[in-house]
């Protein structure tokens, strides 16, 4: 995948589940956990789904000036780390905030020596991390699947050196 674009499965141009606020989704395609019960089996396989630039997302979210930022969902978006860091970048430059699920945890992802998951996690907002669990399923929870994914605030956590659940501001 070049650095410029971005394998797509779907995009959802106004959600309100994906994280807080009125938010852009995007989903990618491709997904290396394969996690039972996942609530979207079709992103898993590498093929499908269709490219897209960064540029062209980047201009569908700017055309409604109500969101309140992305959502980088999937499959897996730190398989395609560097160009949505690069749309993570274009985002905060229009003063919006960044999103992003995984089925990484934060402390492995944090290790991680890959320049792009580091740049991608650099630019993220709110981290919601862990691969979702069957038997953990719970759909009161806020922006998760299931009891053992954390919501966690990137700007806390990278000033304490450690995972810092995020508090929900209504």
């Amino acid at each position: 995948m070049s650095a410029s674009k971005v394998q797509v499965a779907g995009i959802e141009p106004e959600s309100i589940v994906d994280g807080p606020g009125f938010r852009f989704a995007v989903f990618v395609q491709g997904c290396p956990h394969g996690c039972p019960g996942c609530h979207n089996p079709q992103t898993h396989p590498f093929e499908g789904g269709r490219p897209m630039s960064v540029e062209e997302i980047f201009e569908r979210f700017q055309k409604n000036p109500m969101l309140r930022g992305i959502t980088l969902s999937g499959g897996e978006p730190f398989c395609q780390a560097g160009p949505l860091y690069t749309l993570a970048k274009l985002v905060h430059g229009a003063c919006k905030d960044v999103v992003v699920y995984t089925g990484y945890i934060y402390e492995d992802l944090a290790a991680s020596p890959d320049k792009d998951v580091q740049s991608l996690l650099a630019e993220t907002d709110i981290l919601i991390d862990g691969p979702f669990i069957e038997g953990e399923k719970n759909l009161e929870l806020s922006f998760r699947g299931s009891e053992n994914q954390r919501v966690i605030d990137m700007k806390k956590t990278r000033a304490q050196g450690r995972a810092v659940l995020w508090e929900q501001e209504y």
